[in-house]
């Protein structure tokens, strides 16, 4: 059963379509997802950017709802977006939301011709708690060898347990009360988990032939310094990335995560980094030989 949503009484043909529907994947209850998607999109021509999306929430928190602020800026930019609510800890804990996320994204490539076409390009993306499933379905993709993805796309994302960076303690996120380590605790099971690629991306041994990555944070974005470190570790395994730092104040992951905040002061960048990023694979099938990132906004690319 599916319902629609809409983002304004009219729409008119900038406006975004939002339907709400469930997917049958291999795991032990249907799956809800939410479809955004721009009404030209639907004609667009040529290879339009299928993203599969992960809200944030520490692994313990979130919906579609509190996922809706990112995802309607990736449709924004062009692309066709399937939001997924993933199974949550600590009542569902490592590994079921990334199994979730990678059947949903083999669900997604099954159905692309009724999604977008056949030529779709494939992208992974999420934000905090969301940005760490993306990463760790883009290892997956990557080691099944199939789907093939274009890029992922990560927004503060939440990839290393140890809660241990310098941007951390000046948040003042120490273990007690912090939480992104009360939900690293109820995401990870047993302590040798979080050793495991899939479930802290972070402190993967192995990051080879993984597709373009484009990394946003901010100044004030308590998981910056996590985020800067993977994009280093990526380029020293000689992948592709584009790495930026949006000025601050942002309230970055916090307000990433509040349905209203596409029309954030920090929304129109984020919408152009996508645009950016999604325009260098334009007519062409993703080579990471001719990807060429581009950014043109006042922020700070390292």
């Amino acid at each position: 059963m599916q319902s629609l949503h809409t983002t304004a009484p009219e729409m008119s043909a900038d406006q975004l379509q939002e339907v709400d529907t469930q997917i049958n994947i291999l795991l032990n209850r249907p799956l809800a997802v939410r479809i955004y998607r721009l009404r030209k999109a639907m004609v667009a021509a040529g290879p339009t950017p299928l993203v599969i999306h992960f809200h944030g929430g520490a692994f313990v928190a979130g919906s579609l709802d509190t996922g809706s602020c990112i995802a309607r800026l990736l449709a924004q930019a062009g692309a066709v977006v399937v939001s997924i609510d993933y199974p949550l800890a600590p009542a569902q804990p490592f590994p079921q939301a990334v199994e979730a996320g990678y059947a949903a994204l083999l669900w997604a490539w099954k159905t692309r011709h009724k999604l977008v076409g056949k030529d779709a390009l494939f992208f992974v993306a999420g934000e905090e708690a969301g940005g760490n499933l993306a990463a760790a379905v883009a290892l997956m993709a990557r080691d099944q060898q199939h789907p093939a993805l274009a890029g992922q796309i990560l927004l503060s994302p939440m990839l290393d347990p140890c809660m241990a960076t310098a941007s951390l303690r000046r948040a003042d996120a120490g273990q007690v009360g912090c939480p992104w380590a009360d939900g690293w605790h109820q995401y990870l099971s047993r302590l040798d988990q979080a050793c495991h690629p899939y479930a802290a991306p972070g402190t993967a041994l192995r990051l080879s032939a993984l597709p373009p990555t484009l990394l946003l944070t901010a100044q004030d974005d308590p998981l910056r310094d996590e985020s800067l470190a993977y994009a280093k570790r990526l380029r020293g395994a000689g992948r592709l990335v584009h790495a930026a730092v949006l000025p601050g104040p942002t309230g970055w992951p916090g307000s990433c995560l509040q349905p209203t905040r596409h029309e954030a002061s920090w929304a129109s960048a984020v919408q152009q980094q996508f645009g950016d990023f999604f325009q260098s694979f334009s007519g062409r099938v993703a080579e990471e030989s001719s990807y060429k990132p581009v950014c043109s906004l006042p922020v700070s690319v390292s």
